[in-house]
């Protein structure tokens, strides 16, 4: 793995060369070793981004997601049906369908969008803050639920376990907020998931045991001890040095490229002012546009260099995977 340090140009003394920046070519590292890519294995998951507004504006939010940042525009039911057919088209054989934002609640056509997947017979997991846009949506999610039973999952963001740090990062009132629209969805039997974080300085194992006490406290029955029922992101900062990833860093690490999120999953994306929805490698870098990887899903078959420093800290070294599995 190469070193993730380094600048471009010279410095020091004079004439002494300063090693390229990291994560610029896309086929080598800094230090000239071969970058590591990851083919699509499968496109088990295909994820929708509703678009980049929001509710809250959170401190960290790796989107910048606000109730003012429109950079990706609303998706329509249209958009979702168009890659719904394609994936017919190409007998790729997705099997679930992801929702995130933004908060997807926002989207005036979600429902439609939620109903066109699930009438389908795909599994569909949708992120959500749990706040208003998604209670005054109570009538059309009950119905859903009543049509398609645990093929939804709503997986509901609380970043710790405790008011003050979950609203730190999001705001006054957003506790409230979450545990409320928890509370409803368990009341009425949806299928429910938890996102937490990992960057409060303390180990995984106190983290889910902290959750759990929770859990019982309030009556949300998640599996803490489930990675899929609570899952626990690592941190994204892209400012923090993290190592290149090598083809060679495979064998050293243990890992198979199978293992990262993008061997089996893409992003639709719709950006401002835009004619067409486009489809990306990763749901966590809607605006680079070397990870833009074309308007269908067939142009978006191939290969993905490892050229971001997400990819190292979060997706490899991280473990981190926004799947529903």
């Amino acid at each position: 793995m190469a070193a993730a340090d380094g600048g471009v140009g010279t410095g020091g003394r004079t004439g002494e060369a300063i090693a390229p920046a990291p994560f610029q070519d896309p086929l080598v590292t800094a230090a000239g070793d071969r970058r590591a890519s990851v083919a699509l294995k499968e496109l088990r998951t295909l994820w929708f981004n509703t678009g980049t507004l929001c509710n809250y504006s959170c401190r960290s939010c790796y989107i910048e997601s606000s109730p003012r940042n429109d950079a990706l525009s609303f998706l329509t039911r249209a958009d979702v049906e168009r890659y719904l057919d394609e994936i017919d088209d190409l007998s790729l054989g997705t099997r679930e369908i992801g929702f995130t934002g933004g908060e997807p609640f926002v989207n005036p056509e979600i429902l439609p969008m939620l109903e066109a997947c699930l009438g389908r017979g795909y599994e569909v997991l949708v992120l959500t803050n749990a706040a208003r846009p998604m209670t005054i949506r109570r009538s059309g999610l009950l119905a859903l639920r009543e049509r398609y039973g645990d093929r939804l999952t709503l997986r509901v963001s609380l970043d710790h376990y405790t008011r003050e740090l979950h609203e730190r990062e999001r705001g006054e009132g957003a506790w409230e907020d979450a545990l409320q629209g928890l509370a409803w969805l368990v009341t009425h039997g949806f299928r429910i998931a938890v996102a937490g974080r990992t960057c409060w300085d303390e180990e995984v194992a106190d983290l889910r045991a902290g959750y759990a006490a929770l859990f019982e406290e309030i009556g949300v029955p998640v599996d803490v001890s489930d990675p899929v029922r609570l899952v626990l992101f690592p941190d994204l900062d892209a400012e923090t040095p993290v190592p290149e990833i090598t083809e060679s860093c495979w064998d050293i690490l243990g890992m198979s490229p199978d293992d990262v999120m993008c061997a089996s999953s893409r992003m639709v994306v719709r950006r401002k002012g835009a004619d067409a929805a486009r489809v990306l490698s990763c749901t966590l870098l809607p605006y680079q546009e070397a990870f833009d990887l074309g308007e269908t899903l067939a142009e978006a078959s191939g290969s993905v260099p490892l050229n971001h420093p997400y990819c190292a800290g979060f997706c490899v070294l991280g473990g981190g995977s926004c799947s529903p599995d």
